[in-house]
């Protein structure tokens, strides 16, 4: 028996087996063929990237834009009105008897909602947008305990029909919507029930049907008067005569609150608080001009001579003295005069 060795059998010369690759080319070939192939593969996958990048353009666009009106039609309120605050109410340095508590009242004016016969959709979308949202951020942001809207509420309340009245006075309790605790209180405006000579049983019964007939309201110790100022034009009128009749019955409760309860003619009612009372109205009291006022929501300076026409861009010196012969000397706050331009009204703060 011939021995044969192991490794003579096991071992074959490179050139006996055939060397294959996975696409069945030698490595030679394989090598060429990768090099041939390769910049091609890499153009391959530059260009898929582009059209990648071009596919999430859109949608980089649109989170952009998206993002914008977020912050412009949103937070934008919340970074202004964070800005506003409160003004501290300190202890007399005297000391003596503990302050009342504070009452936080937020207080708005010409709203003017724009009807049907004036108002164009987009213009009526984009004011209405803008006052709900800055409104219900302030209600966020101050948390007031009351909100008072000085007149002109609707800018065609004076004319609009039963129907277009039902409208608006649905469009501004959606966009003036508030918090059980908080106590909305309205007041009636020349756009709401018309000028002297425009306005009616039915327009003012119908406004206080939407809203409220009080004119006497008490929070936390402070009294507001709530006067329609559109009837203080001293004629006798029908109108007039019931809110002068009014104003005296709220004159007589306020002179009641400086007695001994039970004492004299006030008798024993709900006594209310002995504080100056602050009337709420659209109008301002009379005065010449705005020449005595100033502060940051003065009139511009060129303004400020301007005289006023007394029952139109204020009281009259009669109407005025009606309604400061309030029980104590009261402190007003009214909404607008009459700018320079016609037809333009700006914010206003009563002189006192």
């Amino acid at each position: 028996m011939k021995a044969v060795q192991l490794d003579s059998i096991c071992t074959l010369p490179a050139s006996a087996v055939p060397l294959r690759t996975l696409d069945g080319l030698g490595p030679g070939a394989w090598a060429s063929k990768a090099g041939a192939m390769g910049p091609a593969g890499w153009g391959l996958g530059r260009q898929g990237l582009r059209l990648l990048k071009r596919s999430l353009l859109p949608l980089k666009l649109t989170a952009i834009i998206f993002a914008g009106l977020l912050f412009c039609e949103f937070f934008i309120y919340y970074l202004v009105i964070c800005r506003c605050h409160w003004a501290e109410v300190e202890a007399p340095a005297w000391g003596g008897e503990p302050l009342a508590p504070v009452l936080r009242a937020m207080v708005l004016a010409d709203t003017h909602l724009l009807g049907e016969v004036q108002g164009h959709w987009l213009d009526k979308l984009r004011r209405e947008w803008q006052m709900e949202r800055a409104f219900q951020t302030a209600l966020w942001v101050l948390q007031p305990e009351v909100v008072f809207i000085l007149g002109d509420i609707f800018d065609e309340g004076k004319w609009s029909s039963p129907q277009a009245w039902a409208d608006d006075v649905g469009r501004f309790h959606r966009m003036f919507r508030h918090p059980a605790h908080v106590q909305l209180k309205v007041v009636a405006g020349n756009h709401d029930i018309g000028f002297h000579y425009w306005m009616n049983s039915f327009r003012v019964k119908r406004f206080e049907k939407a809203f409220s007939s009080e004119r006497l309201f008490s929070r936390k110790g402070v009294n507001f008067v709530m006067v329609n100022s559109v009837a203080m034009e001293g004629d006798a009128c029908n109108i007039c005569a019931k809110a002068e009749a009014e104003l005296l019955q709220v004159s007589r409760r306020l002179n009641c609150s400086r007695e001994v309860p039970g004492s004299g003619p006030c008798g024993a009612g709900q006594q209310l608080s002995p504080s100056a009372p602050i009337l709420l109205q659209h109008y301002p009291l009379y005065r010449a001009s705005d020449a005595n006022c100033s502060g940051p929501d003065a009139a511009p300076p060129e303004e400020r001579s301007v005289p006023f026409r007394e029952r139109y861009d204020s009281l009259s010196r009669e109407a005025s003295q009606k309604v400061c012969s309030l029980g104590h000397k009261p402190m007003t706050l009214a909404a607008v005069v009459a700018a320079a331009s016609p037809g333009v009204e700006r914010p206003h703060t009563q002189c006192l």
